[in-house]
This record gives structure tokens, C-alpha cells and sequence, in this order.
């Protein structure tokens, strides 16, 4: 066990679904925090992995507290983090153009280094949680449908949730994430630098890019770069095409469109992007 993950399992997580604050250490780049998480324990008594859920510039809102319980449905311990710790702690805004020029306002405000510390913190605490059922490499015991098990830890992310899960995909202890529409990729960073594009041949674990063709977030030339990047790092790997690490799949949908209480919703397209996520969490956690 690491002594980050050693020092997350002392704080114990709820038997239930509730708010539960994770302590972000300072260093040189980023400020000490707090992060005001949502917690979803796995139900029905096996626990096929932990997730990281990563939202939108709207916050921990009820439809992302609500993507943590579909998850928990399905078997997977998730972990809603706030983005905007530093900025706006509890934000959890409506979906609206209000609500969205704030989001915004926050995201600008948010740097690469302060989403790796505290996803880094996130996936520890997280991980001590499932250690302590007897789930990893650290475990001493726990849910006896579980014993002997390991699982691994996902993460998935939405809109600048997803450009953030692309980067927090570099953590060691992230075996697979999915970047539902994450915008922006291809052209910058949060707080500035090369393209978070660049980044996917740093990755360890397995990445899938889910993205809607008429999503004016992402252009046509931002999905050719993305499509190109995941097929470059396979390449690299010497993945074939039946084994490729990483995916790109794209739906017939505008921005948004996983998401139940935008306009933007779009039924079949989030029915098969579910569908495309809970297979590549089955393969890999």
C-alpha cells in the first residue's frame, strides 16, 4: 500500500451514499484544499471497482451525484470530485446560460497541476476504501463475496470533466478512464500549455473518447486529432486493432448529450455511449 493510500483508508467512508471531504496536500504548484465529494458505495454486495467521477463546469449537481449511483448499480464504488475546490467548493449549479458563464469563470481559474493534485488525493482515499473491503494490492480483508480480488480504479469525466479525466489518465493508479466529450483537447490546457492531446502517449492504462459528431464544442479537425492521437499511442504500443488500448467512439449527438436534463440530451446516443462505458469498465476494472 502506498502512504497516500495508507493515510485515505484512516478516513473511513460512509455505509451509505453522502458527502464525505478529502484533504488535497500543498505543494509547489497548488494550494492546500478540501474537496467536498459525493460518495456511492458499489451495491449489491460485489464491488467490481472504484470510480472517479468527474463533472462539468456546473459542479457536483444532482445529475452528477445521479451518474455516481448509476454506477453504484452497477457494481462500482464512485467518487464524484468537485474541479473548483479552490474557487467554488459546494458549486453545483443548474443547467443554464447563467449557471454556465460561473462554470466558466471557475474553469478559467483551474490549472492542470491543481486537477492531477487532487485527483492524485481522490484516487487515494478512494483506493484505501477499497483496500479495506479486501480489493487490492493493499487489502487485509473485507466483504467475503470479495476476498482475494483485486479490482482497479476508472475514472470518467464529462465536458471539462473529460478534458480533466484525459489528463488525470497519466496517474499511476488510474487503470481506465473514459472522456465522455471532454472539449478543448486538442488545443490547450487547463491553466496553459501544449494541448492535453499531447499527453495521451504518457498514458498507462486504457483511455476511451466518446464524442458526438455534431458537437460544435469539438469540431470536425479537434475529432480527427483525437482519433489520430489514440490511434498514434496504440501504434507505439504495438496494439492491433482487435486489442487497441485505447478507443474513439462517435455518436450521432451535439455537446452533452449523455446528460438527461440538458437540451442537449439524446437518448440513443446516451444509450449506446452507457452501453460503450460499462463494456470498457467490464474489461478493465
Amino acid at each position: 500500500m502506498t502512504s497516500d493510500a495508507a493515510a485515505a483508508q484512516t478516513s473511513v467512508a460512509p455505509a451509505a451514499a453522502d458527502w464525505v471531504t478529502i484533504p488535497v496536500a500543498a505543494s509547489a504548484d497548488v494550494a492546500a484544499t478540501e474537496l467536498r465529494c459525493w460518495w456511492e458505495p458499489a451495491r449489491g454486495g460485489l464491488c467490481r471497482g472504484g470510480v472517479l467521477v468527474l463533472p462539468e463546469v456546473f459542479g457536483v449537481n444532482g445529475w452528477v451525484r445521479g451518474m455516481a449511483g448509476r454506477l453504484a448499480a452497477e457494481g462500482y464504488a464512485a467518487l464524484a470530485m468537485p474541479l473548483f475546490s479552490r474557487t467554488a467548493p459546494e458549486l453545483d449549479l443548474p443547467y443554464d446560460a447563467a449557471s454556465l458563464a460561473e462554470g466558466r469563470h471557475h474553469k478559467d481559474q483551474t490549472t492542470t497541476a491543481q486537477i492531477l493534485a487532487d485527483a492524485a488525493a481522490a484516487a487515494a482515499w478512494l483506493t484505501g476504501q477499497l483496500e479495506a473491503m479486501g480489493l487490492g494490492e493493499g487489502s487485509s480483508g473485507g466483504l467475503s463475496e470479495s476476498e482475494g480480488r483485486s479490482v482497479g480504479l476508472g475514472c470518467l469525466g464529462f465536458c471539462f470533466g473529460g478534458h480533466a479525466a484525459l489528463l488525470s489518465a497519466t496517474l499511476p493508479a488510474i487503470a481506465a478512464t473514459a472522456d465522455f466529450y471532454g472539449a478543448g483537447v486538442a488545443s490547450g490546457r487547463p491553466g496553459g500549455g501544449p494541448p492535453s492531446l499531447r499527453e495521451v502517449e504518457r498514458i498507462q492504462g486504457r483511455l476511451l473518447c466518446v464524442c458526438g459528431r455534431q458537437d460544435p464544442l469539438i469540431p470536425p479537425e479537434d475529432a480527427a486529432e483525437i482519433r489520430s492521437a489514440l490511434e498514434t499511442a496504440n501504434q507505439l504500443r504495438g496494439d492491433g486493432p482487435h486489442e487497441a488500448r485505447h478507443r474513439y467512439l462517435e455518436v450521432e449527438a451535439g455537446h452533452g448529450f449523455l446528460c438527461d436534463v440538458r437540451d442537449d440530451y439524446n437518448s440513443a446516443a446516451a444509450a449506446l455511449g452507457w452501453a460503450a462505458l460499462l463494456e470498457f469498465f467490464a474489461e478493465t476494472l
